[in-house]
């Protein structure tokens, strides 16, 4: 059965039918394409436009395609072009003609926006909890770490001193900014197409806030024109995906490094590690390397649908059939990804000796000049001076804190034996206690803010 065709004297050739069709893919949506309809054919009876007794022998023929589809039983007939085809195939195979009315003012266009935006309303909600799940593994290994120092870098080069946990915290707080977009997109997904027809509205006087309320949307849309073919929540989720996917391959990026016997920082757990087959030694973050490959997959899902759209006019275009293989896509990818990047946190071992080992006193430069900022030297001259300072210790192959006070004060008279106290990383740490800073607590109000942060999810999903 074709859901169009009289118009035609010859059926579509055998190529084009399989360039055209989606079922392969679009079948995802069977339950949001059989909610649809449930809601739908209670409005057309509301409206009066079929009866009642007509609407629950819809309704239940619906739900008995909804069983087979959830016990595997669903049977696709080749004619099956796409899952609406397949459910109203069956629908009017299991209930007969009346099963044909379910269609009356209705178009696959309004019906496709619909059923995808519910799909990707469940879509956000996943990915919010998977996140939400990365998000605690790392808040619980910074927990542990408030006071293991580790060189902070910026340019890949030593930089000041912070704590692990504010290294971690850093990841946190991205894959929150992450999870308010992804809340974001699913709010624009709030207007609800359905009885928008093909382009031109509903002859017939649905209720369609009605319906939108029993799909659990906010409103109707506004433009049955604009309805049809508005995929901006696929690339709000597309980029939001696509974003979230960049930080954790920066995440990605720093395990590695930090896990390079150079460094020394990081150790794997061996269940999140792989070997090489011919050098017996190794010892590779293969789980972070797949990572940092996927995001240019999951970036390149965003790209190519933002150019699908780009050159399309108004109304309805069979080019939107694009959207479900680029989201089904990266959305996989993540949740392929997400699990094993989790557990691979949750089983880190941070090695403190070997970051404290790798702080050097050049990292207390800063500290440096702010002791004489303190003694009143404006900043720009102090920085000027510790510049100084730092290369005649190079040149005289002293670490800084050796440089002979009188070499100092020569410098500056400003610098006194008190200056021996900050060549302490310890203490640069704790002066650095302002909020967001990495001082012990500081962190402890980041930790508390983000531990609120999971409760209160936590308490929204019970």
């Amino acid at each position: 059965m074709s859901l169009w065709g009289g118009r035609f004297s010859q059926p579509s050739d055998e190529q084009l039918r399989q360039l055209n069709d989606s079922i392969d893919f679009d079948q995802a949506l069977y339950g949001e394409d059989i909610k649809g309809s449930i809601v739908y054919a209670r409005a057309l009876a509301t409206a009066g436009v079929i009866s009642a007794d007509e609407a629950e022998t819809i309704v239940g023929g619906l739900r008995e395609v909804l069983r087979e589809f959830e016990s595997d039983t669903f049977a696709f007939s080749a004619a099956d072009e796409d899952i609406h085809t397949a459910v109203e195939r069956r629908l009017i195979e299991l209930v007969g003609a009346v099963g044909g009315k379910l269609h009356t003012g209705r178009s696959r266009n309004d019906q496709v926006a619909t059923d995808f935006r519910l799909w990707c309303r469940k879509a956000a909600d996943e990915l919010t909890a998977a996140l939400r799940q990365l998000q605690a593994a790392l808040l619980n290994l910074a927990e542990r770490h408030q006071e293991t120092l580790m060189p902070g870098y910026t340019h890949l080069q030593p930089a000041q001193p912070i704590t692990a946990a504010h290294w971690l915290l850093s990841f946190f707080w991205m894959l929150e900014r992450d999870l308010h977009r992804i809340a974001a997109a699913k709010a624009r997904m709030a207007e609800c197409p359905l009885g928008s027809g093909a382009i031109a509205g509903t002859p017939f006087p649905l209720d369609r806030d009605a319906i939108a309320r029993a799909l659990g949307f906010a409103a109707a849309s506004q433009n049955s024109l604009d309805a049809v073919s508005d995929r901006d929540f696929v690339a709000d989720l597309l980029y939001a995906n696509a974003l979230c996917a960049i930080h954790l391959s920066r995440l990605a990026e720093d395990i590695l490094l930090f896990s390079n016997p150079a460094f020394g920082f990081i150790t794997l757990d061996d269940r999140y590690s792989t070997g090489s087959s011919l050098m017996p030694q190794k010892r590779n973050a293969d789980p972070l390397e797949l990572m940092r490959g996927k995001t240019g997959t999951v970036i390149g899902a965003l790209t190519g649908f933002l150019v699908t759209l780009k050159g399309l006019p108004s109304g309805y275009n069979k080019d939107l059939q694009e959207d479900k293989e680029a989201l089904f896509g990266a959305l996989e990818t993540m949740h392929r990804l997400l699990p094993v990047i989790t557990a691979t946190i949750s089983s880190l071992k941070l090695n403190a000796a070997a970051m404290q080992a790798a702080l050097s006193s050049d990292l207390l430069a800063t500290d440096l000049a702010d002791y004489l900022v303190r003694k009143g030297m404006p900043f720009r001259q102090a920085h000027h001076v510790v510049g100084e300072a730092v290369r005649l210790a190079a040149e005289a192959e002293l670490n800084l804190p050796d440089l002979p006070l009188p070499r100092l004060r020569q410098l500056s008279p400003l610098f006194a034996e008190d200056v021996a106290a900050v060549f302490d990383f310890g203490n640069s740490v704790r002066r650095r206690s302002a909020p967001g800073g990495t001082a012990p607590q500081a962190l402890r109000l980041q930790i508390a803010q983000a531990r609120a942060i999971l409760d209160e999810y936590a308490e929204d999903c019970v």
